[in-house]
């Protein structure tokens, strides 16, 4: 089987998730023997980029003439089965479906943000969940308001990028929704639900869990839309130290507020960016792992590497968060829902939750909301000990490198056989 993966890599300078999970799933099929032909190109590139070349990045997202010559000689010269879209701006551009099809190739994306209809990509502008551009022909609201790259004419350029391929991503002849929520969102855009399929994404095993740690971990960009604002907001409402320690690691724009906490309470320690090692070491380190965002967060990793850790988590209901904790009951399957699954972990005849407090297979979820993420804090430091076993179970079922590797396989094997 050869697959070409196409990604357009976000700025290094600029810490992706996207990234990272694009280069392991390409080593991860490689290691499953798949021929993977990778077709990556970098917005790092463009400072270097030719005067020639720099005069067409105004029209890349909506054709990127280069990306399409290059593209249809890769196709022309290894006759792939699959091409594999991940990112594809602002360098390779949507019309690589367009050109892919034109040399026979089926087209597979991972939909890692909500661009088909958002020009920022994540349903967020000025503290709140925006949903303005949603049913319009063409995003005036993000042409208004700058939503992408805090610039008039290229949220404009955006806008028009999407109006234009509304048919190109309407003509992807399969999707994989990261979440349950990412497919209701294909389904709303327009793409029927045989056309989708949901696969998340897998982080690498870490082994056996470490001991239970104590307090809390926050790990995530510093940043509005990630919540760890809610989250402070919230711890405060607790005396010094009744919940252990909170631990926060990341940057961004809101890292004097971090750091202010810090100073503030001995309860709170800002880690500051995190290596491969120092994560690993603030996971084993905590109990719970809290994912605040607010808004419609699409996979946070930082929830999976808990699970493989053996941590429960606690979220905020929005986006992909209830379906990574297990918390989305509509979709579980009959028998496994959250409510059978914690009470078979727990021995059943737990204690009921409190009002407004969601319990999953391997965590929380509540409202956005400073009271109810307070609420939620001690219910989690109590009851984390009770759903580590169903943690790690829920990750290894879901999450594990291996189980994913073969399910996207599997998405490649049945698009040759149509």
């Amino acid at each position: 089987m050869r697959i070409v993966v196409a990604h357009n890599r976000y700025r290094e300078a600029q810490p992706s998730g996207e990234n990272t999970i694009v280069d392991s799933e390409i080593a991860q099929l490689t290691t499953a023997g798949v021929d993977v032909l990778p077709f990556i190109r970098s917005s790092d590139e463009i400072p270097s980029m030719s005067k020639a070349a720099k005069a067409l990045l105004p029209i890349s997202p909506i054709w990127a003439p280069r990306a399409q010559q290059d593209l249809g000689r890769l196709l022309t010269e290894h006759r792939p089965d699959v091409l594999h879209l991940h990112n594809p701006y602002p360098l390779i551009s949507p019309w690589v479906v367009r050109t892919a099809h034109r040399h026979g190739v089926p087209v597979v994306q991972t939909v890692h943000n909500y661009r088909q209809v958002c020009s920022s990509g994540i349903y967020f502008r000025d503290g709140v969940i925006c949903q303005d551009c949603k049913g319009r022909a063409l995003g005036v609201p993000a042409i208004k308001h700058r939503c992408y790259r805090d610039s008039a004419a290229q949220s404009a350029l955006m806008a028009t990028t999407l109006a234009v391929h509304r048919g190109t991503w309407r003509s992807v002849d399969r999707y994989i929704a990261l979440t349950t929520a990412i497919a209701d969102h294909l389904r709303d855009y327009g793409i029927p639900g045989d056309r989708i399929v949901v696969k998340p994404n897998a982080v690498p095993d870490p082994g056996r869990p470490a001991p239970l740690g104590d307090g809390f971990l926050y790990m995530a960009r510093l940043s509005p839309e990630k919540g760890v604002d809610l989250l402070l907001d919230a711890w405060r409402r607790h005396p010094v130290g009744t919940l252990g320690t909170l631990r926060v690691a990341g940057d961004g724009e809101l890292r004097p507020l971090v750091e202010a906490a810090a100073a503030e309470r001995p309860d709170v320690v800002y880690l500051g960016q995190l290596d491969r090692a120092g994560v690993r070491a603030a996971v084993e380190a905590s109990a719970v792992v809290i994912a605040a965002s607010m808004w419609h967060d699409v996979l946070p990793t930082v929830i999976i590497e808990a699970l493989a850790s053996g941590r429960p988590v606690l979220g905020t209901a929005l986006g992909g968060i209830p379906y990574l904790v297990g918390a989305d009951a509509p979709h579980e399957p009959a028998g496994t829902g959250p409510a059978e699954t914690a009470s078979a972990v727990a021995g059943g005849g737990g204690p009921a939750m409190p009002t407004g407090i969601g319990l999953g297979e391997a965590g929380w979820v509540v409202a956005p909301e400073p009271a109810a993420l307070a609420a939620a804090l001690p219910v989690a430091r109590a009851g984390a000990a009770g759903l580590t076993l169903a943690a790690r179970a829920r990750y290894e079922r879901m999450f594990h490198p291996d189980v994913v590797t073969k399910q996207l396989i599997d998405i490649y094997a049945g698009m040759t056989h149509t």
